[in-house]
């Protein structure tokens, strides 16, 4: 079975030192796939299988290009960077892998609050520079806190763990109750909440229907001096909403491991490049997300969140599982 891997990592080259896939032909790109990838007449017709994370974009004229393609398996839960309506349509399988990551992603997004609580970020930056202020680096203590958890599946429910650990006063707003949490949390409605909670963690998928759940309204909503840790999915939050908030204190910072738009803002300096073929919300998240860059209060990363050697290896071993089911006549994870 022919297949390209794209976005593929130097840690990676473990897993396929280890794991002999003696089933697969493949050849391995480290740039993402989009429509400056340079491919060869042979690769686009003989190509049985793409694997692609989430920087790649896999447009309607790229996968046209493929000529016999019958899978594409995402090593990520997120699918929207695939035109996943055109693969319907050519009758393409698209795999993704629904739960992964879960301690890592958690204990990412203690960290982020951790970071923004105690002003850790701006401290070191100063400290560097010898710049030192100590009147502006002081924080709270997280059991004075309480945490509002948007969704309790896997990893919001790791969250309240981490947070009950710490102290915390832990509300939950979730369509299913996680039974592994419901000794030590609130289940709430979301309005309560937005209005009661000091940090509101975001941990659901992006189904489409919730897209910017989180706008002016529920801003309004929220306490003065609230923060904000979104390691689920950048369509979440209404980016302009969260920068006005920041701006004028309402939201006193915020941790971001997701972009809306992702695949334009992971890389800011090709920001110019992208920009004409992309979408106009797409277009006026990039540029927010810029002025984002350079706030104090905010840390952004390049979603990260699950990024360690163990959940890396995971990533690799199910989507190899996934295609294999498939090709099996399975449809483990599968999209459509």
């Amino acid at each position: 079975m022919k297949m390209l891997m794209f976005d593929f990592r130097e840690t990676e080259k473990e897993f396929f030192e280890k794991n002999k896939l003696n089933d697969f032909e493949i050849t391995f790109f480290n740039e993402p796939l989009n429509d400056e990838t340079v491919l060869t007449d042979k690769q686009l017709e003989e190509t049985d299988v793409i694997s692609v994370f989430t920087a790649s974009n896999l447009t309607e004229p790229i996968l046209n290009k493929f000529q016999n393609l019958r899978v594409i398996a995402t090593r990520s839960a997120g699918f929207d960077h695939i035109d996943v309506s055109y693969c319907m349509k050519k009758n393409i399988a698209v795999l993704n892998i629904e739960q992964y990551g879960k301690t890592a992603v958690a204990q990412y997004a203690i960290g982020l609050i951790i970071c923004l609580v105690r002003h850790m970020l701006p401290a070191a930056m100063d400290f560097k520079n010898r710049k030192v202020d100590n009147s502006a680096y002081e924080g709270r203590t997280l059991n004075s806190m309480t945490i509002g958890i948007i969704g309790a599946g896997a990893i919001g429910g790791a969250v309240a763990k981490i947070a009950h650990f710490f102290g915390m006063n832990v509300l939950v707003h979730s369509y299913m109750k996680n039974q592994e949490i419901d000794n030590i949390c609130d289940y709430v409605e979301l309005e309560k909440l937005l209005k009661e909670a000091d940090i509101i963690t975001l941990h659901i998928p992006y189904t489409g229907d919730n897209y910017h759940m989180i706008g002016e309204e529920q801003f309004n909503m929220m306490k003065e001096g609230v923060y904000i840790i979104n390691t689920a999915r950048g369509e979440l939050i209404d980016i302009n909403a969260l920068y006005d908030n920041l701006i004028r204190g309402k939201v006193a910072g915020a941790g971001l491991d997701v972009l809306e738009c992702e695949f334009l803002c992971i890389h800011p300096g090709e920001l110019k490049d992208a920009i004409k073929d992309s979408k106009p919300n797409c277009v006026e998240s990039a540029l927010i997300t810029q002025k984002l860059f350079n706030m104090p209060n905010v840390v952004i990363t390049p979603h990260i969140a699950y990024n360690t050697n163990e959940t890396v290896n995971y990533l690799l071993e199910e989507t190899f599982n996934n295609i294999r089911d498939y090709m099996k006549g399975m449809n483990t994870n599968r999209v459509c």
